[in-house]
């Protein structure tokens, strides 16, 4: 059996929520703006680096979000989105400071097996060179710029943690595309120790024996004023409220474990 990054942290946050979302088959609707932007996006940045138009690829990639009945963040329009992003992209290109020497070397599988012998797996992003220096790219999409401050804190970041761990790369960068009204980009690098992938690799271990085991107990987040039970899309089911699950979810019974979950924003 295989697991992957999105199957770990799910479990770790709440083990109900994995139950109901990888053995139930309950699967979250594609309604948030923000998430269909950031795939669209991402394919807009792999066609920059196969020297292809990459605003051509973003309208492409957004135009049939168009008419759907999203959910969109603040006063953000499928206009706006679509503006933020062509700005972005001008302004990462203007930059230059990442270079990708193989179109081959953008959303990369890499498996590993576990001492259960079950696998591992995560798609990177892309492996090539911020300012001249190699390292893992992670690239985000966001509303709001990602904290810099203390120094080196995007280290702790616990999915560069584990792409770190997968790959046996030391330096990794997160390349933030800020959507607000001056688009910024940020470029976040750091360098992940031998002692966090190890920790990290315990902690898979760890998560996979409960879930073989059965463990799936509910992990409740109601506790003011953080309340992230109140975002959680499977909500519906622990308060036995059908209409909230309607809302929320769409049942696929049968699928699979998520392997492709890396790839969603």
């Amino acid at each position: 059996m295989n697991y992957s990054y999105t199957q770990i942290s799910q479990y770790l946050s709440c083990p109900r929520r994995y139950r109901y979302r990888y053995l139930d088959g309950w699967q979250e609707k594609d309604t948030r703006a923000a998430m269909l932007f950031g795939r669209a996006f991402e394919q807009a940045l792999a066609a920059l680096f196969r020297r292809q138009d990459p605003a051509a690829v973003l309208f492409q990639q957004w135009a049939p979000a168009r008419n759907l009945n999203l959910v969109y963040s603040c006063n953000d329009t499928w206009d706006k989105m679509w503006q933020q992003g062509t700005k972005l992209l001008e302004r990462f290109a203007q930059d230059g400071r990442i270079s990708i020497p193989s179109p081959t070397q953008q959303q990369i599988q890499f498996t590993r097996t576990l001492r259960s012998g079950n696998g591992f797996v995560a798609f990177i992003d892309a492996i090539g060179q911020l300012d001249g220096a190699p390292c893992l790219l992670e690239w985000k999409t966001s509303s709001a710029r990602y904290p810099e401050e203390p120094a080196g804190i995007v280290a702790l970041d616990p999915q560069l943690i584990c792409y770190s761990w997968i790959t046996g790369i030391d330096t990794v960068a997160q390349i933030v595309f800020v959507r607000k009204r001056s688009v910024e980009v940020q470029y976040l690098r750091a360098t992940i120790t031998g002692e966090q992938r190890n920790d990290f690799e315990a902690l898979v271990e760890d998560a996979v024996r409960r879930i073989e085991s059965g463990l799936f107990l509910p992990q409740s987040g109601i506790r003011f004023p953080q309340n992230p039970c109140s975002s959680c899309p499977f909500i519906g089911h622990c308060l036995n409220q059908r209409e909230l699950v309607d809302i929320s979810l769409l049942r696929k019974p049968g699928v699979g474990l998520g392997l492709f979950d890396e790839l969603a924003y």
